[in-house]
């Protein structure tokens, strides 16, 4: 074989490869406070966030996360299941909802990219995640493409409260899936890093604890309190964040948006930006007029959503 034909080869399989995230770095665990691949080598997955599944249910479809993966190039997507809120919320409709998260499981397990399983609350309601995630772990806790997130945003809850839920909801996953990465909330939305770290969960492997930021809102004090954290040994994973006011929305703050990207690159923790979807606010990436099936063009996009794809393109291409 010819040389030239021998290095077009090897570069469309290395661009196969690429484009494989899942085939690429395997099954993923926790080393000391990394996230590391199939090999032992730190990772940093990168993606958006679709948002509530009952409130924008129309992205929730194989196309938009193939769109996501292709044009974006997330190597992760999170599938946020919304627990309260309305009718078509996990509580009063847990298989329609389940069902919504299964279609993003399912077309992220096809495109071979990661996919979290968000159970998208602010309060405890214990019963009814031990019920989806012995569900979700028992039909994909074979596939290493799987992350879940247990509590997305405890707010007033104590961190004794929090510990002693995702306790008793990590028994519950770890009894159908061994391994698979497993995201733990604390609490303040996410902020109050340190009540985990000063007493975190034992007794089981590959568990990360999430920090949520909106970087016109949250800026040094939260990345030097988190760098606190990891210092003590504690594994950290930003599952939610964008570049606005915490409420999400108000003006992006371009500096500190661009201040969290550097240190998280610097240290190697993954980020999820919020979200795929089309409300009336800063954080919401799509407008009105952007199909539910991806192929979204610039004009489809609002303000953060260009940044955001931007970022992705961006980082993600350098791996």
């Amino acid at each position: 074989m010819r040389p030239v034909i021998i290095m077009l080869l090897l570069l469309f399989l290395t661009g196969v490869i690429q484009a494989q995230p899942v085939k690429k770095y395997g099954q993923l665990k926790v080393t000391g406070t990394k996230l590391v691949d199939k090999t032992g080598k730190p990772v940093v997955l990168r993606g958006m966030s679709f948002g509530w599944h009952n409130l924008w249910p129309r992205v929730y479809n194989a196309g938009a996360v193939k769109w996501l993966k292709d044009d974006w190039k997330c190597t992760v997507v999170r599938a946020s299941m919304g627990i309260e809120l309305n009718d078509s919320g996990y509580l009063k409709n847990p298989v329609s909802s389940a069902n919504k998260i299964r279609t993003v499981v399912e077309a992220s397990i096809k495109e071979d990219i990661y996919v979290i399983i968000d159970w998208h609350d602010h309060n405890i309601h214990l019963n009814e995640a031990k019920a989806f995630f012995a569900e979700m772990s028992k039909q994909y806790g074979k596939y290493p493409h799987v992350i879940y997130e247990i509590f997305n945003e405890p707010d007033y809850e104590t961190w004794p409260e929090v510990k002693a839920y995702s306790e008793e909801v990590i028994k519950t996953i770890r009894a159908h899936d061994p391994d698979n990465i497993i995201l733990v909330g604390s609490p303040r939305w996410d902020q109050d890093i340190h009540l985990p770290a000063a007493d975190p969960i034992k007794g089981y492997d590959n568990l990360m604890y999430t920090v949520h930021f909106y970087a016109a809102t949250h800026k040094q004090w939260l990345r030097d309190r988190t760098d606190e954290a990891i210092k003590k040994g504690l594994p950290v994973f930003i599952s939610e964040c964008a570049g606005m006011e915490a409420t999400g929305d108000g003006p992006i703050n371009d500096e500190e948006w661009k201040a969290w990207i550097d240190w998280m690159e610097a240290g190697a923790i993954s980020w999820i930006t919020w979200s795929v979807s089309d409300k009336n606010e800063t954080c919401s990436v799509l407008k009105k007029s952007a199909a539910s099936y991806g192929n979204w063009k610039e004009n489809d996009l609002k303000e953060s959503g260009i940044k955001a794809r931007n970022f992705l393109r961006k980082y993600n291409a350098d791996e």
